[in-house]
């Protein structure tokens, strides 16, 4: 089973890189646009919290924390707030001791209060099940005060119960012992066997702001198609037990109205599992989570409706997100490892069970490999340390409008600012998605990718010309490397329609679409705040791919 504690892995800051200017940026001063002066009438102003929150990061503080602090997180709008919650994690475990899936809200998506979770303790269904679970294995129950409980990436949807809107939050809770010898999952008590499942419960509000939540208890578990044979021959023996890694939970309603959780973590894939519009259960029984063979197991547990590596069961992929949109399911993905590598993937199918393609039409459903395009990546924009471990999103869309956005954490790299735990540092991004083309030659085929800075709900400060375009860009080609931070270096849009630097070739806008072409890519600009700069200010930003670039393009306008 993949771990999701804390990893405190670092590695060395990437040299900052000094973009200059030539002589001929220096005399094209008609691409220089009035930079917008916080407030402008608005009542707005520029986020002003810091990204590196550890002078903030005690219990005691938690009011103050606002993104400090988020992992995994979930969003949905109840009410008249946005309520975000996630894995419990916190930068020196502040967290423990204080309830699971504690909770944020926000009315605005910049600005963001502290709530409370749904419990304090396991439910005690958890104990049950598993112990049940063990019996009819052969094998002893362990005894409640000696499980070992993890509180892992819950997903949390409005949804209309008999009339009434109400918040359902799906969670997971894991179970860290040996299966052999019920002992806790350590190296010195290692018995030759996996260890435990992990479980998906469910619970209900009608008042989140309260914490005040109802345990509807089991919905599902881990499972395998080996059958009771769950022996390890090492540590480092990754040929996993469970076939579906019962974690990471996604739920969505299809337009026909049928509900489903979406769930899986690494092991052999992602499974799609019908549940019941009212009870949120399950709409046939499971049955024994052990089989022999994997049809036999999916025909219960799930169809598998995708996996990085087919022939793996170790296969890097985790943390389903799922959105519907003009005909299509697009499926987020998080690959690799979390305190450095994690980026994010999106696939997408007209059918809800798949195929789920990529830009290419890579076949994720099958096991084709890496698919595209990238959504977020590690990077860093020059004279800042960057972000890394940004992956394993929300995606939503804003109450009342057709603006959809992306939300995850964001680690620092390790060592910043002298501090060798740096990397520990989880803060909230929210971001905005923009829709670019996959290609030039098709402008209706359009894909998500994240923009580069994040939102800070910067007012509408009217069109965005070609001329304001015209100067020098921090440009990030987003590719992937692994546990690498793409850097940026300089590109230049001239007055003429030409591009150098980075990119070389020309260059033309679409004002009414917003969309900026580089070459044979289409990007996609918008007004954020750069967030990297002292003080922060109001820029634009691009993002967009083309199907056969295998990366992303970011960029940032300089000042």
């Amino acid at each position: 089973m993949k771990r999701k504690y804390l990893l405190f892995l670092y590695i060395s800051i990437t040299a900052l890189l000094l973009a200059g200017c030539s002589k001929e940026d220096e005399i094209e001063p008609r691409g220089e646009e009035p930079e917008p002066e916080p407030g402008n009438g608005t009542g707005w102003i520029i986020p002003t919290y810091a990204d590196d929150y550890s002078a903030i990061a005690s219990w005691s503080k938690r009011s103050q924390w606002n993104l400090a602090n988020v992992h995994d997180p979930s969003v949905a709008y109840y009410n008249g707030y946005y309520y975000m919650y996630g894995t419990d994690a916190s930068y020196g475990n502040e967290h423990e001791g204080h309830g699971h899936f504690q909770g944020k809200r926000s009315t605005d998506l910049v600005n963001w209060d502290w709530v409370g979770g749904p419990f304090y303790e396991a439910p005690t269904w958890v104990a049950d099940s598993l112990n049940a679970i063990r019996t009819r294995m052969s094998l002893d129950p362990i005894a409640t005060k000696d499980i070992r409980y993890g509180y892992w990436a819950p997903v949390v949807r409005r949804v209309n119960v008999g009339g009434q809107e109400v918040l359902r939050m799906y969670y997971s809770i894991i179970i860290d012992n040996y299966i052999q010898s019920g002992k806790a999952n350590t190296s010195a008590n290692f018995d030759g066997s996996w260890t435990e499942r992990a479980f998906i419960g469910m619970c209900e509000s009608t008042d989140p702001a309260g914490a005040a939540w109802t345990d509807k208890g089991f919905v599902t578990t881990s499972s395998s198609d080996r059958g009771l044979n769950y022996s390890r021959t090492s540590l480092s023996s990754w040929d996993a037990y469970f076939y579906y890694n019962a974690i990471d939970p996604t739920y969505i309603v299809t337009p026909e109205g049928k509900h489903y959780l979406i769930y899986g973590s690494w092991h052999s894939g992602i499974a799609l599992l019908q549940v019941d519009a009212t009870t949120g259960k399950p709409l046939n029984k499971l049955g024994e989570p052990y089989a022999n063979s994997a049809s036999e197991l999916t025909a219960r547990y799930g169809v598998r409706i995708g996996t990085r590596t087919a022939s793996s069961r170790w296969q890097g992929s985790e943390a389903p997100e799922i959105l519907y949109k003009d005909g299509y399911y697009y499926l987020f993905l998080a690959y690799d490892g979390l305190d450095v590598p994690y980026n994010t993937r999106v696939v997408r199918s007209q059918n809800i069970e798949g195929p789920y393609l990529d830009i290419t039409g890579r076949n994720f459903t099958n096991g084709r490999g890496d698919t595209y395009p990238i959504v977020t990546h590690p990077y860093k924009f020059n004279l800042s340390p960057g972000w890394v471990g940004i992956s394993h999103c929300a995606v939503f869309k804003k109450e009342n409008s057709n603006e959809w956005f992306y939300m995850s954490q964001g680690r620092l790299p390790a060592n910043v600012g002298g501090n060798p735990y740096s990397n520990a540092i989880m803060m909230g991004h929210v971001r905005r998605i923009v829709w670019c083309p996959a290609s030039p030659g098709e402008p209706d085929n359009l894909w998500p990718i994240a923009l580069p800075q994040r939102y800070a709900a910067v007012p509408d400060y009217g069109v965005i010309t070609k001329d304001s375009l015209v100067g020098t860009w921090e440009h990030i080609k987003l590719e992937y490397k692994y546990g690498q931070q793409n850097s940026a270096t300089a590109l230049t849009l001239h007055a003429n329609g030409t591009l150098s630097g980075a990119l070389t070739g020309s260059w033309s806008y679409n004002q009414a679409k917003k969309q900026l072409t580089l070459g044979n890519v289409i990007v996609c600009v918008e007004r954020e705040v750069d967030w990297e700069a002292t003080p922060r200010r109001v820029t634009m930003v691009y993002a967009g791919t083309e199907k056969n670039l295998n990366a992303t393009y970011w960029g940032k306008k300089k000042k």
